[in-house]
Formats: structure tokens, C-alpha cells, sequence
């Protein structure tokens, strides 16, 4: 099913591109990039953010092969269109060493296992619990943000080495997180992906 964008979107994106040109970035890489940075009107994304074409790709054929999507909050899960997310937030209690998003992060796992895409957008503490499971993520997009924790959970997120999204500054938050998802959702399947 074609995505049908509206007047306005098509309008914002020609506004972006006309400021920054991405046109020299890979396809997913680019997907991403101008979705955040559109997310947030925010440029300083485009040299913020870390990801690898090859783990978006790894993402993009596992979410459109209908692997689980994990969310840390319920706005996160608002921001994701067409497609049904996993958050475990409200079932989670947090105990001594352990915060209520880090429980969430054990509940969804026990839920859906290895494979998921991971979008973590406001609990630092979600990132790190993640980091701490074997749960071999198609990807994971890792965008928490704060003063307290944020860039060092992303910063841990890198050195562990999974596919991932993330950026290097304090910013973040669900609404960017929402939007990297988004972008790989909306970006087609490509002939080599439908084999």
C-alpha cells in the first residue's frame, strides 16, 4: 500500500533539502537522516547521528518481514504509523537497581525474543537494560533523551556493537526515535528483499 503524503510534508522536505543536501547519502542512510531532522527541525542531526547503511539495512528487512517493534514509552508508540509496537511501561514495576523502563526492556524481551527492532527514545536506563540481554536485534534505534545518562547509554550502544541508530549529543527523544522507525517503514522493499 502507497504511503500518500500530504501537501505540506512534500513542501517541509523541499525546504530541508533546499538547506542541507543529502543527496549524496545512501538510500537508508538519507531515509533516516531527513525523517529526524524533519522530526525536529533540527540540522544538527545531519552530523549528529550515527548509523551504518548496512545495519538500517539489516533493520529495514526485518521490519518489513514483520519482526517485532519494541518501544520503550507510549509516545514512541503514538509516533509509529502502520505498524503495531510492543510496550511493556505499564506492566512494569521498578525495583531496588532496577528503574521502571529497565523492567520494561526484561518484559518485552521475555515477549518477543531475539530479532526485534529496539526503538528507545526517552529511558536511558531502557537502552542500558537492553545492553545487558542477548537479544541479537535486527536494530536498534537508540536515541534516549537527558542530561543524566543519555549520551552514555548511545555511547554504549556503539561500542556494543549491534546494528544501530544513535547520536552522539544529548538530544533525542520519541519523536525523533518515532521518526528513524518511520522512515524505514515507509521506504519501499526493494526486488532484492522480496526473494
Amino acid at each position: 500500500m502507497n504511503r500518500v503524503v500530504h501537501p505540506i510534508e512534500q513542501e517541509s522536505f523541499r525546504r530541508l533539502r533546499a538547506r542541507l543536501d543529502t543527496s549524496e547519502l545512501p538510500l537508508l542512510t538519507r531515509a533516516v537522516v531527513e525523517r529526524v531532522i524533519h522530526s525536529a527541525a533540527d540540522l544538527d542531526y545531519a552530523t549528529d547521528l550515527v548509523l551504518a547503511e548496512s545495519d538500517l539495512a539489516r533493520g529495514h528487512a526485518a521490519l518489513h518481514a514483520g519482526a517485532p517493534v519494541v518501544v520503550d514509552v507510549e509516545m514512541v508508540a503514538a509516533g509509529i504509523t502502520r505498524r503495531k509496537t510492543v510496550c511493556r511501561l505499564k506492566d512494569a514495576t521498578p525495583a531496588p537497581g532496577l528503574t521502571r523502563s529497565a523492567h520494561a526492556v526484561r518484559l518485552a524481551y521475555e515477549e518477543v525474543g531475539p530479532g526485534a527492532l529496539w526503538v528507545i527514545g526517552c529511558a536511558p536506563t531502557a537502552l542500558e537494560e537492553l545492553l545487558t540481554l542477548d537479544a541479537d536485534p535486527a536494530l536498534v534505534i537508540g536515541l534516549p533523551v537527558g542530561f543524566v545518562g543519555a549520551a552514555e547509554s548511545k555511547e554504549a550502544l556503539r561500542a556494543s556493537g549491534l546494528p544501530a541508530v544513535s547520536n552522539v549529543s544529548e538530544k533525542g527523544g520519541s519523536a525523533v526515535a518515532a521518526a528513524a522507525l518511520n522512515a524505514l517503514l515507509y521506504q519501499p522493499i526493494s526486488p532484492e528483499e522480496k526473494q
